[in-house]
């Protein structure tokens, strides 16, 4: 297998799931069992398909529930790090509370970790170090929402509607994206916040300054329901699904 250039994988585990309760009063989102596995794992092969050498996950929720499921802090030889937040601290939070631990000016790849996709992340990569921005974005044309908009330059244009531009292309954002080092210098330390006003905040400071990439290849699920949780354990145990 060839290795990516990005070595690290910063994989969203502190969510509370409150979309799938019952499901998740005991148990964190990214490890209900799918397949006979945490769903979180297929994430986890997906990444190291595309040469990620090691993960990073936050944890909050039944924070415990993760070192039980992974109790040598590994998996298919491929170290995890896990990063406890105390207080819940959004996505552009939690991605800054694990800035000391990377290495100098180290890429990260950010992944949702309840959602399930088999996109093909070379794409998203080779864009990325293409464009030369601070963030690169994976993108599908088709889903719901569809609030991030393109121009005709395929430049990010603006996002949830928030500048009033609405551009050529409407498209999903997958939750899987690409950060460099450099970016976590616009976070905020201890401070709960989303990455998307910051990546608005960009946008309106520079046309452009945000990367995205449409890659309709592969599947992608958002596992926001309890029906959808249920279509994506029928999926991997074989079963008939309605799509």
């Amino acid at each position: 297998m060839r290795k990516s250039s990005i070595r690290t994988s910063f994989i969203l585990g502190a969510g509370l799931g409150t979309r799938l309760r019952p499901l998740t009063d005991n148990c964190p989102k990214p490890l209900l069992p799918a397949g006979g596995r945490p769903l979180i794992t297929y994430a986890m092969d997906h990444l190291i398909s595309a040469g990620i050498e090691r993960f990073i996950i936050n944890t909050h929720y039944f924070a415990e529930a993760y070192h039980k499921a992974f109790p040598d802090r590994q998996w298919r030889g491929t170290p995890i790090i896990f990063r406890y937040e105390p207080v819940l601290l959004d996505t552009a939070g939690g991605i800054k509370n694990i800035e000391d631990l990377l290495d100098g000016d180290e890429t990260i790849l950010v992944y949702n970790g309840d959602t399930f996709t088999d996109l093909p992340l070379a794409h998203l990569i080779n864009t990325h170090y293409a464009k030369g921005k601070e963030v690169t974005l994976a993108l599908r044309s088709s889903g719901s929402p569809l609030n991030v908009n393109l121009n005709a330059r395929g430049e990010i244009c603006d996002l949830r509607h928030t500048l009033g531009d609405s551009g050529v292309k409407s498209s999903l954002f997958t939750g899987i994206y690409i950060v460099e080092k450099t970016f976590l210098r616009r976070l905020r330390a201890g401070c709960k916040e989303s990455v998307i006003p910051v990546l608005i905040a960009m946008i309106r400071e520079q046309a452009g300054s945000v990367a995205g990439i449409i890659i309709d290849e592969g599947r992608w699920y958002d596992i926001g329901s309890v029906a959808e949780y249920e279509k994506i354990n029928a999926l991997l145990t074989g079963q008939e699904i309605e799509e």
